[in-house]
């Protein structure tokens, strides 16, 4: 049948509960209606339906037919010549013939916009749309039933939301009369009529020239507070009439006569306001008189009409005249100021670090007003809310004062204010005051709850400013021992240190990877143990990697330092034997591990400084060995690391925890204040406020940083895409679904622990199947796994062209593979260095590389374990890096990267990055290049973050592409 032919219809339409209509064709059951063809007969000229293709078909009641909106369903049945395809009849019945009569009226009074509010909806809680209708009209349609009143309200709503132009002018005036979609629970005004309700929601302009508002007067010789109503003139707002007692109140006969009123008509027009007053406000009636406005109030009524009474009148749209001073006061509470005095440090001596106590005067400001602590507290003991000083109101709140007082009963405890804080105050005074809150215990109910101001003198001032740019740090002189010419910044570096020491402040050394933050530090220690004549010896904890490298350098750069190594079974037990072992040395070194075992010892000693090399090593806070070494005691503490942020800002606080204890408060504070809030959504403002904190003990420098001048050659960095063979891509697949059948029936603990087996799994069959199968003796591992053809293929290339290369693996076991392969395809040796290999080997293994023997043949092929070989070693003589299996983490690459990219490096680096396509490999790898934040390096806890994914997402992130296995 063709969409145009002529048909003829009687239409029959159903009102439905949900507000819709549905019309139909009463010739029919359904059985013979082509749905199309009515639809397109009925609503072809309807525009907002798209001429019928959005109208929605359906049955109802056993009938098939055309579900309308009601304004839709008003214009099918009230538009005069609608249909231009088809005859329409409508069934002739007592109800149908009303519906069509109205709906003739409402698409008549839509056109026209005779529509407005309905006041008997808003009387009775709710909100509606009532039509314009002349007297004519009404008595044709002999009143309204509930229905017919509801249909009419969502039709107006429905053709205001049709034009983006109305929808904005609604808006606007919601926004400015709020009273339109007040609920009853609000504070809802008491209005006589409709024209009232009209007139107060801005729906039609008030006829009456005046207008009364309400006026609450001040005090005046010690007179109570007064409430006072006025008219008003509605364009000339400073013509304003007191209607007195007296018949002819002096001066206001003018004006009542400019408004065509009499004062009996004004004084009616004061008592209906004060009706209207008194039902949103009836605290305002005089209890002796009811009906009545009280004149006089107290001060703590005035208080109460002020920021509660005064508020609700205003959302009624009524006029509340105010003290001029109260905008100002209610933004100005008091603020409490810490006055710092002179200290002893003023006189030229050294403060004692973040610690050091401060003595100060407490000031309490409010606005330009400035009370002592006296006189705030004799203010504060008459407790009340407003009070007159020296001819200034002010404003006291109740939960402030006491916050304020507990403050400084706080400070009494305290016997004065740490430097910490004040230094805090002043990095982050564009904050304009310090809330010590957030570092508070809740359950320590003197605990200081104040936001506080600090007023520096200007000995701190001069100090602050000075740690805030760092680049005015003095030049000291460089120490005659140094065997070593000093770079620029390698110079400022020392001098840096000096400087903070000067204050008794620790500090983080993190240059980049390779910029020489080992001979910073030796000649800041030559500094110390000659220029400075200091005998206390230091401490340097290091890496078990990189002690030997350590020892090395300071017999090198710093011959005349005394050095004495804290290491192994020949080392000096028990406390007498310690104190003697180390006796006349400057520099005592020792590792991470023997700092933990031996912590009885080293803590007996107060180090003249502690430095961290690799400080990261104690990123996480809640580990043994960070607690140990942060309660070791100094004089100064160095942190010296190319990543401060691994993988989480709590890192930057273990860190900094160490070189100033407390500076950034306890853990769980500034995990809840910052970490959370920066590593969910960014936050940039918390952001900034961690930069500013840290800053002035922070020290970073990057290679490529113009003021270094490195003139370093280029890294350049590419991916290595590499299909499965047939037999990874079976083991692959397998190992998936095993952890999929089982994931969902596991505890919490035993999913995580599933997902980290599987995660191990699936990188040993990528890099090779050997390795998942665990195949021992001879292996044959030929052409089963396309990563390491390809890396012999690249290694022997390079080799012709006397390259020397470094390749990662997080496995031990692939790294003796690796060796195997190569040195048999090669013929030539493989280096391989692990967490296994003896400090000694690990040292003649670095040597032979780098070409520090006599041997005439060198090694060109270094394996390394991430882990052992990742950090602290200097391999420029390789000029290519494999990164042969991913650990997923920028920050560790790059620091594995930067053993052979760094300073001494004079040839261009070429870094691979192997990934098997189709793989959990490809999609981590397209994950961090969308997730590289904070510094560039955090994608939440290592690979721990993938422990946490929903099953879902680990089936979509574990799920082989099978297009990608070899054919």
């Amino acid at each position: 049948m063709s969409i145009l032919t002529s048909k003829s219809y009687i239409l029959q339409v159903d009102r439905l509960e949900d507000g819709r209509f549905f019309v139909y064709d009463t010739q029919t059951r359904g059985k013979s209606l082509h749905m199309e063809v009515f639809r397109y007969a009925l609503l072809a000229w309807h525009a907002p339906s798209y001429y019928g293709t959005a109208a929605e078909t359906g049955r109802f009641d056993e009938k098939i037919g055309i579900f309308l909106s009601p304004l839709t369903a008003a214009e099918v049945m009230g538009a005069a010549a609608m249909a231009i395809h088809a005859d329409l009849d409508w069934v002739s019945s007592k109800t149908m013939n009303r519906m069509l009569q109205l709906s003739e009226l409402l698409v008549q009074a839509l056109g026209r916009g005779r529509f407005c509010p309905s006041f008997a909806c808003w009387q009775a809680g709710g909100f509606g749309w009532r039509l314009l209708l002349s007297d004519e009209e009404e008595s044709a349609l002999q009143g309204l039933d509930q229905d017919e009143k509801a249909w009419i309200s969502a039709a107006v709503t429905e053709y205001l939301s049709r034009s983006s132009e109305a929808q904005q002018a609604w808006i606007q005036l919601v926004e400015r009369y709020p009273l339109l979609v007040m609920k009853p629970g609000d504070n809802r005004p008491f209005f006589t009529d409709e024209t009232e309700f009209l007139t107060a929601i801005g729906w039609q302009r008030d006829q009456r020239l005046f207008r009364s508002v309400l006026q609450l007067l001040e005090p005046v010789d010690n007179e109570p507070w007064r409430l006072q109503p006025l008219l008003q003139d509605r364009d000339l707002s400073h013509f304003i009439l007191s209607v007195g007692t007296e018949d002819d109140p002096s001066g206001s006969q003018s004006l009542l006569n400019s408004w065509n009123l009499s004062m009996t008509e004004a004084r009616e027009a004061i008592a209906s306001s004060v009706q209207k007053w008194l039902h949103v406000a009836p605290g305002l009636e005089d209890e002796s008189r009811p009906g009545v406005l009280k004149e006089q109030m107290t001060d703590a009524e005035a208080w109460r009409f002020l920021e509660e009474d005064s508020l609700r009148l205003a959302e009624t749209g009524e006029i509340v005249l105010l003290p001029s001073w109260w905008e100002e006061i209610r933004r100005l509470k008091p603020a409490l100021k810490a006055q710092i005095k002179s200290n002893p440090a003023d006189a030229g001596e050294s403060l004692l670090g973040m610690n050091q106590l401060l003595r100060f005067d407490w000031k309490v400001a409010v606005g330009d007003l400035e009370l002592t602590e006296q006189q705030f507290l004799e203010l504060a003991d008459q407790q009340k809310r407003l009070i007159q000083f020296k001819g200034q109101w002010i404003q006291l709140d109740p939960e402030l004062l006491q916050q304020i007082r507990k403050a400084m009963k706080a400070s009494e405890r305290k016997k004065g204010l740490p430097l910490r804080e004040a230094l805090e105050a002043f990095l982050l005074s564009d904050q304009a005051a310090v809330d010590r809150g957030d570092k508070a215990d809740p359950n320590d109910e003197n605990q200081d709850r104040a936001k506080y101001q600090i007023e520096l003198n200007q000995h701190l001032r001069t100090l602050f400013q000075q740690l805030q740019q760092t680049s005015s740090v003095e030049l000291q002189p460089l120490p005659e021992g140094l065997h070593a010419t000093l770079r620029p910044y390698q110079h400022y570096g020392m001098s840096w240190m000096l400087f903070l020491r000067k204050f008794g402040f620790g500090g983080c050394l993190a240059d980049d990877m390779g910029l020489g933050k080992t001979i910073q530090f030796i000649a800041y220690l030559l500094v110390l143990h000659q220029q400075q004549r200091i005998t206390v010896p230091s401490l340097i904890i290091c890496p078990t990697s990189v002690l030997g490298n350590w020892q090395k350098e300071l017999a090198r750069f710093a011959p005349d330092l005394r050095v004495v190594v804290h290491y192994g079974p020949q080392r000096g037990k028990g406390e007498e034997a310690f104190i003697a072992s180390i006796a006349g040395a400057h520099v005592v070194l020792t590792t991470y591990m023997h700092t933990v075992m031996d912590q009885a010892e080293l803590g007996q000693v107060e180090w003249s400084v502690i430095g961290l090399d690799e400080a990261q090593n104690i990123k996480n806070a809640y580990t043994k060995q960070s607690s140990v070494i942060r309660k070791l005691p100094a004089v100064q503490r160095i942190a010296l690391t190319g990543t401060p942020i691994e993988n989480r800002l709590t890192e930057l606080w273990s860190i900094f925890d160490f070189v100033t204890p407390g500076y950034l408060g306890g853990i769980r504070d500034f995990t809840r204040g910052f970490v959370q809030p920066i590593e969910r959504g960014g936050k940039p403002e918390l952001v900034e406020q961690v930069q500013k904190l840290i800053r002035p003990f922070l020290l970073r420098r990057v290679k490529k940083d113009p003021a270094v001048q490195l003139d370093l050659p280029d890294k350049n960095e590419s991916k290595v895409y590499l299909q499965l063979t047939r037999e990874q891509g079976a083991l692959y697949e397998s190992v998936v679904q095993q952890m999929l059948e089982r994931i969902d029936r596991l505890s919490f603990m035993e999913r995580r622990a599933l997902i980290v087996s599987t995660l191990t799994k699936l990188k040993q069959i990528c890099n090779h199947p050997a390795m998942y199968i665990k195949e021992t003796g001879a292996i044959k591992w030929q052409n089963r796994s396309n990563k390491l053809m390809r890396l012999i293929e690249m290694v022997s290339e390079l080799r012709t062209e006397e390259g020397r290369c470094l390749i990662f693996t997080q496995f031990v076991e692939t790294g003796g593979l690796l060796q195997a392969a190569l040195e048999q395809e090669l013929q030539e040796q493989v280096l391989f260095l692990h967490g296994g290999v003896s400090k000694s080997r690990r040292d003649k293994l670095i040597a032979a590389f780098q070409g520090e023997t006599s041997d005439p043949v060198r090694p060109g092929i270094f394996i390394l374990s991430l882990k052992a070989g990742g950090t602290g070693l200097n391999l420029t003589a390789a000029n290519h890096v494999f990164h042969f299996d991913r650990w997923w983490n920028p920050a560790v690459e790059n620091q594995a990267t930067d053993r052979a990219f760094r300073i001494g490096q004079t040839r261009d680096v070429q870094v691979h990055k192997f990934i098997s396509l189709g793989t959990l490999e490809e999609q981590i790898d397209e994950m961090i290049e969308r997730k590289q934040s904070l510094s560039e390096q955090v994608i939440g806890g290592g690979e721990g973050w993938i422990t946490e994914l929903s099953t879902e997402d680990l089936r979509q992130m574990f799920a082989l592409r099978k297009e990608w296995i070899e054919k």
